[in-house]
This record gives structure tokens, sequence and C-alpha cells, in this order.
């Protein structure tokens, strides 16, 4: 097999980025926007030691599945990888992925119940980051090519609000009107992205900078005013770095509040520039109500919420646990969440704590056993997992229920693989176990926090053997 053959085959199954696989004269050929069961012709971009990449050139015969992408730019984007694939079968394809890092990640043969759907499959999400770029000609104002800092011009994007096309036209038109350029790694430039969150209705909407020269900004809010159907506020942010980090340490509020209120599951909260909140909401509550209800199922039980953040999910589990422990390493979001418990009253069921879990858990764990309390732990850790300190912890130390919440199947499988003794860390790495664990799996249910692309939201909940 050589770069530039063209192939024809069927698809025999998909990949955890939402390609089709083909196995070709015993190499398995990777090809995108491709499905189960469709037999397609395909050329060889790039062969590897033990796959290799395609690209689809024609559907000779089609999936029952298959369906007209909605977006324009599907395929260019590198956002929505399954577009192509109804509904159902995007709910199958991501059960598939969870199963699949479980099976070969984890060693863990365990049942994955169906895929809890999103209500809104389009128009879903509450958060859009767009970079600006020039191309040397004019102007791009969209999204990330996959795998590439190539951006592909929109003007709208259908798993993003109403509100995104009129941004989209609102910034080209500034842009235009006043000769500015966006980022380009080889000259100057004015502005290299565009944030907007939306809480209940209201826009906070931010323009990075790499500095603080003067920009027309009066003349940006003018635009947005007369375009813009909208109540929202205005940041400036400056940042000169190089990096993929979009924001620098230093905002201007130019208009607007800067902050707005909202309530979810009973709790209320404030949402500004820089506070987290998932961009699916309808999910989100689905996926919060699970962990809330597998984490106070014991009458008296105390809850130990290991990767807190701001604290909105450690205030929705203290409405019903007994005590909620909060344990967050970046000081300004504990004050954050000090700030939320006095907002909803619950001061005296949360104690947040400034530091590491595994310096903090062991402490607590032991305490509480001590008062005869049932102990549920709830891991919502970033995309890369939970530090092997953390997991050997609650080995060691033993909550007796852990809810995993995971944007990342790979880590979590990984996680609960040294959890249930299937995977075992030592000096060598991780390698595999005896399956003689302290823990063993209750449920593996993934949640549809994204649809349209390859992203899905798992909870896993364990208990102590």
């Amino acid at each position: 097999m050589k770069k530039n053959e063209e192939y024809v085959g069927i698809i025999s199954d998909v990949g955890v980025n939402g390609e089709g696989i083909v196995r070709q004269n015993g190499i398995v050929v990777f090809v995108p926007f491709s499905y189960i069961g469709e037999k397609i012709k395909y050329k060889i971009l790039k062969v590897e030691k033990t796959c290799a990449y395609g690209k689809l050139l024609e559907i000779i015969e089609k999936s029952p599945e298959r369906v007209e992408p909605i977006c324009s730019v599907f395929g260019k984007c590198g956002g929505c990888a399954v577009q192509h694939i109804d509904y159902n079968a995007q709910l199958k394809f991501k059960k598939s992925i969870v199963k699949n890092a479980f099976s070969k990640i984890a060693n863990v043969d365990f049942p994955v119940n169906d895929t809890i759907k999103s209500d809104k499959t389009l128009r879903y999400r509450n958060k859009l980051q767009l970079p600006v770029a020039f191309d040397g000609e004019k102007n791009l104002i969209g999204f990330y090519a996959s795998n590439s800092h190539r951006v592909i011009p929109i003007d709208d994007c259908p798993i993003n609000p109403e509100w995104t096309a009129d941004i989209i036209y609102c910034f080209n038109k500034y842009l235009s009107e006043y000769n500015l350029k966006g980022f380009s790694p080889s000259e100057k430039y004015d502005i290299r992205e565009i944030t907007v969150r939306e809480v209940d209705g209201n826009l906070i909407i931010t323009a990075v900078f790499p500095d603080k020269k003067h920009r027309y900004e009066n003349k940006l809010i003018e635009i947005l005013d007369k375009n813009l159907k909208y109540n929202y506020s205005l940041y400036f942010n400056y940042n000169d770095g190089t990096s993929n980090v979009i924001y620098g340490k230093d905002f201007k509020l130019a208009k607007g509040e800067g902050v707005y209120g909202s309530e979810l599951l009973g709790v209320k909260f404030n949402m500004g520039v820089l506070s987290f909140m998932q961009v699916n909401l309808n999910v989100c509550e689905k996926l919060y109500s699970a962990a809330i209800d597998y984490a106070t199922e014991e009458k008296n039980s105390v809850v130990i919420d290991a990767y807190s953040g701001a604290g909105l999910l450690t205030a929705m589990l203290a409405k019903k646990a007994k005590f909620v422990y909060g344990i967050e390493i970046v000081n300004e979001a504990v004050d954050l969440a000090n700030v939320l418990a006095v907002q909803n009253n619950l001061s005296e069921k949360i104690r947040n704590y400034l530091g590491k879990c595994e310096d903090i858990l062991p402490d607590i764990i032991s305490a509480e056993k001590k008062k005869g309390n049932k102990i549920s732990v709830v891991l919502d850790p970033p995309r890369k997992g939970c530090d092997y300190k953390v997991i050997n912890a609650l080995i060691e130390f033993g909550a007796d229920r852990i809810i995993y919440i995971s944007c990342l199947p790979s880590t979590l499988a990984r996680d609960v693989g040294l959890l249930v003794g299937t995977l075992n860390y030592n000096d060598s790495g991780i390698t595999k176990g005896d399956g003689n664990g302290k823990y063993k799996i209750e449920s593996i249910t993934p949640f549809d926090m994204f649809p349209q692309t390859k992203h899905v939201e798992t909870l896993v909940v364990l208990s102590r053997i």
C-alpha cells in the first residue's frame, strides 16, 4: 500500500474520531466521513507501520444511517466529525467509544449503558470561540481545520446559538470598516480571537487584542449596539503570547455589567468572563442530577468534591448530602466557592479546602469514617485525568463510593482500571493487573454533551469492595 493509491472497500467499524475503518490488504485504514456498512472509494494519504489514512472519494453504497450534513463547511471545519450520520447512530457510536476504551485500555469488560441523549442536537452550545486570522489578502473569522491552525471562515454555526451569525457579521464589519487585521504569525495584527458566553439570554463578549493600542473600540460598541439584539457585556483582553492560550492576564470591561446571575438545579450562581460552565446545559442537568443521586444515595452521606473548581457542583451536592467538602488547588476558585456557599445559604454544609487532593483526601476520609459516615468522592478532573497520587489515596484510604465524571474516555478508562485492579502503576509505568482491586464498577453511562462531534462525557460509579 502506497500514498496516492486508490482502493474500494467496505467500512467495518468506526474509530474514536468518528472516522470509518476499512481493512485493506491486512492494513487498517482510517477514512473520515464514512460509516459502517458503506462501500467506498478512497485515496491513501499517509501510510504508517500499523495503519494508514485515507480520503473519501466516493460513496458507492450508502449506509441507511447516513444523513445530509446541515453545515456548509462540514468536512472542512474541525468541529463536527459525525454530522453525516443520524442522531441515533451518533449515540451508538459514542457508546462504542466508551466500551472500546474500557476494553482496550483498562482490560475491563463491563456493560455500558445507552448514551443519554441531548434534547437539542443543534443550537445547543452556550459558548463560542472564534479565532480571527489574516491570510495575506483577507480576514478570516471561523474555526480551525482539523489538526491545524488554518482558519475556515464561517457565516454561522448550526451547533451554536442563533446569535452566532450576528456576532460574526458585526466583527467582519468592524474589521473591514476600520482596516484591521486578524492574527498572522509573520506580520503585525490587530485582533486574534473572539469569545462569547451566553448566560440566560445575556452575552459576555471578549475581543482579544495583542496590546492596548487604540483600535476604534467605541466603533465596535456602536456596531454591536446597532446589529445585536441581545443584552451584552464587552471585554477587551490583551494577549501578545505565541501559545494556544486564548486570554492574557489583563481584561478591560468596555461595556455592560460583566457578570450575570443564573440558576441550575436550585443553585444560584454568577457567571463572568472566566467562569467555567458545561457548554450544553440540558445535558449538564442530566449529568449532574445523576451524579448527585449516586453520591447521596446513602441517608447520612458525606461527599468529597475532589476537583471542586468554583464550587457549583459542590453546592448542588450540599442540597442533598449531610455535608460536602470541596478540594481545589486554585486559590481564586476556592474564594468563589465560598462566596457561592454563602449566596445559597449552604455555608453550614460546605467546607472548601485549598490544596492538593492527595494531601487532603486521607484526613477527611479518616475523620468521617471515625464518625460512622458513608463517604462518596466525586471526581471531575481535567482531560488528563487524575494524578496517580489521588488514585493511590482513594485505594489506600477508601471512600465507600466514587462517582467519576470525564470528557475523555481514554484517561477515564486508565484511572478506573487502576481503581478496580485491572491495571497497576509501578516503576515501569502502567501494566496489566490481576483485577483484584479495592473497587468494583456499578455503572458506566455516556452522556451526549456534544452532539454532532466525536466527544462524549461519561459518568462511572464505583463502590468499595
